[in-house]
């Protein structure tokens, strides 16, 4: 039996979270229409750095899950889901996922006091944008000491935003065993190449560390319990984005149907689109519960959290997939073309199936989990 560790009064929204989200959605709407996503994406940086120092400074949203201390706003993931639900909805390709919640809960999971005090409160002002290699996919970094301190060499595949961030933190081998490195990369020891991916609005890229100097992050030992937690605190996050992202493809297929007529109606109101839109309702309000129950669950620090967090990737996952296929095959001809925004959406669904594993890397995960694997 399962024993739910967090308060039912929690998976309720607040009146601050709606009021943050209502802010947002203002704001963003002011940046990431269907062309200022384009634009955007086909920038040198891939992402508008004047919306993303407005996120961190006027709103706080990097900051939401981080202590006072490190000049965070000292609210929990809770918050933060909401954020990262309307970033989601909108296909924001600003690089909170990996900066805020990947390499950010890397840093505090770390217990290392000194590294958070000096890479959070960047994090937090916007200032600092980072990632993790080595987390997502298995790389090859070996770290060694140099003349003048520790230093990477080697490489890692398919970093998130690799390509341009200020901070790497990196899990290599050392002599000790594997730790967590902190390196900020230049040209001369990192070489960065940015892959051709299937969804524009979140870059990849290969890097190679060639004498790269790097600073440990937290004990020796501990870098595989540190990556498992900021693994799970990275699918409750993608939980989210995919709750905005279904939910802006239902929006905007529902208006589709109500205007477009076929024999004198209105498509919506036949039988068979009906259907498609009721079984597409039950679909997402299912994963909105299991995304909000995953976040409260990471929010308290709940025993359940490896459960909940996995369980929220394959039904969030699987809405967000059945919701962007919804939006291109309900607009007919146009929904495949470039023109239209529901491929942008029909990608960011497809290209995070295996983010964090894939669903049926979930599923058998969850059986383990709940002693039904042999």
């Amino acid at each position: 039996m399962i024993r739910l560790d967090v308060d039912p009064a929690a998976l309720s929204e607040t009146d601050e979270q709606r009021q943050l989200r209502s802010v947002l959605g203002d704001l963003l709407g002011q940046y990431c229409g269907p062309a200022g996503v384009r634009a955007q994406v086909d920038s040198p940086r891939g992402f508008d750095q004047v919306l993303w120092e407005r996120l961190a400074r006027e709103i706080g949203v990097h900051g939401l899950a981080l202590p006072e201390e490190y000049g965070g706003a000292g609210y929990t993931y809770a918050e933060l889901a909401v954020a990262l639900e309307e970033l989601g909805r909108v296909l924001c390709p600003a690089p909170v996922l990996t900066t805020v919640v990947l390499a950010g809960h890397a840093l505090l999971v770390s217990g290392d006091q000194q590294a958070c005090a000096r890479r959070l409160p960047g994090i937090a002002s916007g200032e600092l944008t980072a990632t993790v290699a080595g987390f997502l996919h298995p790389a090859d970094v070996t770290a060694e000491r140099g003349p003048g301190g520790w230093v990477l060499r080697g490489s890692a595949d398919f970093v998130p935003d690799g390509e341009g961030v200020g901070l790497l933190l990196v899990k290599a081998r050392a002599p000790d065993g594997e730790r967590l490195f902190a390196c900020e990369p230049d040209g001369a020891t990192c070489e960065r190449t940015a892959r051709r991916v299937l969804d524009p609005t979140r870059r990849q890229a290969l890097l190679r560390f060639r004498g790269a100097r790097a600073e440990p992050v937290g004990e020796p030992g501990r870098a595989a319990e540190v990556v498992d937690a900021v693994l799970d605190a990275g699918r409750v996050a993608l939980a989210a984005e995919h709750i905005g992202g279904s939910a802006h493809a239902l929006d905007a297929v529902l208006a589709h149907v109500s205007r477009r007529t076929q024999f004198g109606r209105a498509i919506g109101s036949f039988q068979a689109v009906k259907h498609r839109l009721a079984d597409l309702l039950v679909e997402i309000e299912g994963a909105r519960s299991a995304s909000a129950y995953a976040s409260a669950c990471l929010a308290a620090g709940a025993s359940e959290l490896p459960l909940a967090a996995s369980a929220a990737a394959v039904v969030c996952t699987g809405a967000h997939r059945l919701a962007t296929t919804e939006y291109v095959q309900l607009h007919g001809g146009i929904g495949f073309t470039w023109e239209h925004p529901a491929h942008l959406y029909l990608r960011r669904a497809r290209a995070d199936e295996a983010l964090f594993g894939t669903g049926d890397d979930h599923r058998l995960r969850l059986a383990g989990l709940l002693g039904l694997a042999r």
